[in-house]
């Protein structure tokens, strides 16, 4: 068996946790500081970083004990390397360093984005090749998975993220942080028909989300007060998901891909899964809410696959990175 302790702390929050062979969970432990951002609506780098410094060790203390294991039953340390805030991911990368040089245990970098993919392998028998749509509120990328965790990148978002643009709609409507799922549960009862709110005309399989964040602005500055707040969250919802399905059938007929997976914050979305299951030719996978939202669990899946049932050697040489590498390019 090959068990990997995994730590993640790319945004704001400060997660450990322990998973066998890639599939079954032992513990998985979290410590959340939404509360602590919501009054300014939205994550402050500097403020994230002191949060995670207060309790990185306690969490990870608290993963293991959870899991009723011992260090030396490790297989290795796996920590999100990137892409996130810098300075938070300098804190669970630093740790994961320094217990691996301390037990002497191989350290695994890991890429966040892939490890979202990685949390539909928790609790399941989920195997390549698929599609996979990743939508958070920093990344919106479909991914064709060949292997486990070798995937090529087919679209993306030019502008905001669909997270991201849930957020700064919430903030318009005078909704606090994080906006996603209020949008969500507003959108429940209004009329989604009521706003034509546009789709962006992106060439291929890439999205644009500023545009009808921008329109949702444009709407509120001709509407009296009180708006109808559930009306507009149900349209702008309709265009966002609408968007992300339509781009997602396409991408998945010209990769034929056999499934369809899910991953990231907004993968826990309500309209998007109901449209997804209704209008997909194929099955359609995703984790569960609390593995939508950064976890550790995900972490340590994504380092059993990389490393073929726990095969690798120790590098302390790594680096922590904010963009992903398409980016950067």
């Amino acid at each position: 068996m090959a068990i990997y302790l995994g730590i993640e702390t790319s945004c704001d929050e400060t997660a450990a946790a322990i998973v066998a062979d890639g599939r079954q969970i032992l513990s998985n432990c979290l410590f959340s500081q939404i509360d602590l951002h919501k009054k300014f609506g939205g994550v402050v780098p500097e403020v994230a970083a002191r949060e995670h410094l207060e309790v990185i060790n306690e969490i990870i203390n608290l993963a293991i004990s959870q899991a009723g294991i011992n260090p030396k039953d490790l297989s290795g340390i796996a920590c999100t390397a990137g892409p996130g805030l810098i300075g938070t991911l300098l804190v669970g990368f630093s740790a994961a360093k320094a217990l691996s040089f301390a037990w002497d245990i191989p350290l695994i970098a890991i890429d966040h984005l892939i490890a979202h993919v990685c949390a539909n392998y928790l609790e399941t028998d989920l195997e390549p090749p698929f599609l996979a749509l990743l939508v958070s509120g920093g990344h919106s990328q479909l991914m064709h998975f060949t292997d486990f965790t070798q995937a090529k990148i087919i679209g993306q978002t030019i502008d905001d993220a669909a997270g991201e643009a849930y957020d700064k709609v919430a903030r318009l409507l005078g909704l606090s942080y994080p906006g996603g799922p209020i949008i969500d549960k507003l959108a429940k009862s209004g009329d989604k028909t009521r706003f034509p709110f546009p789709q962006a005309l992106v060439k291929g399989f890439d999205f644009s989300f500023s545009g009808v964040k921008t329109a949702v602005l444009r709407c509120l500055e001709k509407l009296e007060k009180p708006w109808p707040i559930e009306d507009i969250a149900a349209s702008f919802q309709a265009a966002v998901i609408g968007a992300l399905v339509k781009k997602t059938l396409q991408a998945q007929e010209y990769t034929n891909a056999p499934k369809i997976v899910l991953a990231g914050g907004v993968a826990a979305n309500s309209y998007l899964k109901e449209q997804m299951l209704a209008l997909a030719n194929v099955p359609v996978v995703f984790p569960t809410a609390q593995l939508c939202t950064d976890n550790a669990a995900m972490v340590a899946a994504a380092a059993y696959f990389e490393q073929v049932g726990g095969q690798g050697n120790k590098d302390t040489h790594l680096q922590v990175y904010s963009r992903s590498f398409e980016e950067q390019s």
